[in-house]
Formats: C-alpha cells, structure tokens, sequence
C-alpha cells in the first residue's frame, strides 16, 4: 500500500481517418492488435464500413506463433462470420508443428503481399525475399483482394515487422498518406 505506480503512453497518435471509400487493413503481430480491436468494432457498430451504401472491405492480418496466442480471435471469427467485407486472416508461424493448421504460416508482411491484386504487383519494386511469396496464392480462403491504391492501412507490432511491412506497403502502391503505423520491442 502506498506504493507509487508509474503510468506511460499512450505514445502513438494512430487514429482511425474520416469514413471513406478506401477499404482498411489492419496488420498486427500479437499484443499489437489492442488498438485494432477497438478500431474495427467502432467502425462496424457505427457503420463506418458502409460509405454511400457501398460496404468497404477491412482486413485484419495478425500473426503469431500459435493458435492460442491470438488475441481476440474467437471475437475476430465471429466478425468474419457475420461479415462478408470483413476478413480475418491469422498467420500462425509455428501451429503447423504441432497441428494440421492449414491457414498461412508466414510472417504478416508476406500474407499481406499474398492479398494484393496480382495487377498491383506486377509493377512492384519489392525486395528480393517477396519474389516466391508474389507466386503463392494466399492460404486464407479469402477470395478478395486488396487495391493498394484504395486502401487506409494501419500496422501495428513488432518494430522490425512494421519497418518491413511499411516498405512493402510503399513498394505495392499504398501512398504514404494512408498509411498509420507504429512499432514496438
């Protein structure tokens, strides 16, 4: 009793921009969906993933080793079973170990290339370690795709993830303005 207690942050500034056409994509690795989680459900409980009657597409892509660790993933399920412009799509880099997870295993950036519309990678200038990962088709089930020109993109994660994703993103299409990002770790 009597202790003091030190609060930091928030430290970001990552908020959710007006309501527009562009589909959103969320990308986080881990404990970096927190901000996701109200974000997405703030947008569909105010109907904000509807823009003059037309249902915006929003993407989450979050990555972790194993099924258990995902962070609100039986909430995330639920969304992408009730919405059809809302895909959840879990990276699991270590499940297929130990299980016969059949879902993506790589790292987020790379499940995010994977989403892209093929006409928006043919003229990407991505690294060299995208080139096999710009062949695989995605592992999600998820038959849509991303226009990165049309898209308000937030990440969210390790540093290291972010730094990447964010070159990918900018290597795709996706302008530097709508882009919200912040890294941690």
């Amino acid at each position: 009793m009597g202790e003091p207690v030190v609060v930091r942050g928030p430290n970001g500034d990552m908020v959710l921009d007006p309501p527009s056409s562009r589909d959103m994509v969320f990308l986080a690795t881990g404990t970096g969906v927190a901000p996701f989680k109200s974000m997405i459900d703030y947008t569909l409980e105010q109907g904000r993933d509807v823009v003059d009657g037309e249902p915006r597409d929003i993407w989450l892509f979050l990555g972790c080793g194993w099924a258990d660790d995902l962070p609100h993933r039986v909430h995330f399920r639920r969304l992408d079973a009730k919405y059809d412009h809302f895909h959840f799509v879990p990276t699991l880099t270590r499940e297929p170990l130990l299980t016969d997870w059949d879902g993506a295993t790589d790292y987020v950036q790379s499940v995010f290339v994977r989403h892209v519309a093929r006409n928006a990678l043919a003229g990407a200038d991505l690294p060299a370690r995208f080139d096999a990962v710009q062949e695989q088709p995605p592992q999600s089930g998820v038959d849509a795709r991303i226009d990165p020109t049309n898209v308000e993109l937030y990440a969210c994660g390790i540093s290291a993830m972010v730094s990447t994703l964010v070159r990918a993103a900018r290597s795709v299409g996706v302008p530097d303005s709508e882009m919200q990002y912040e890294g941690f770790g």
